[in-house]
C-alpha cells in the first residue's frame, strides 16, 4: 500500500515533468522554448495542487516520494 495518496492527476504532471526534462536534455533539443514554457506551466501545477494543502501532503516527504514514484515508474518503462 502506497504511504501517501497521491491523485492521479498529480501523479501524471509529474511524469509529464520528467518526459519534458529529458526532451530538453537530448543533444539539440527542438523547440526549446516550448518544451521550456510547458516545463514551467507543470512545474507550477505541481508546486501549486490541491494535495499539498492536505495533511497527508503538508511533510517534505510526500514531495520526495511523489519524485521517487514517477522515477520508478519510468524506469520500469524503460526495462
Amino acid at each position: 500500500m502506497d504511504r501517501f495518496p497521491f491523485p492521479d492527476d498529480l501523479i501524471h504532471a509529474q511524469q509529464q515533468w520528467h518526459t519534458t526534462c529529458r526532451a530538453l536534455a537530448a543533444p539539440r533539443p527542438r523547440h526549446t522554448t516550448e518544451l521550456r514554457r510547458r516545463l514551467l506551466a507543470l512545474s507550477a501545477r505541481i508546486y501549486w495542487h490541491p494535495f499539498w494543502a492536505t495533511p497527508a501532503g503538508r511533510t517534505p516527504a510526500a514531495r520526495v516520494e511523489l519524485r521517487q514514484r514517477t522515477a520508478a515508474d519510468r524506469t520500469q518503462v524503460a526495462a
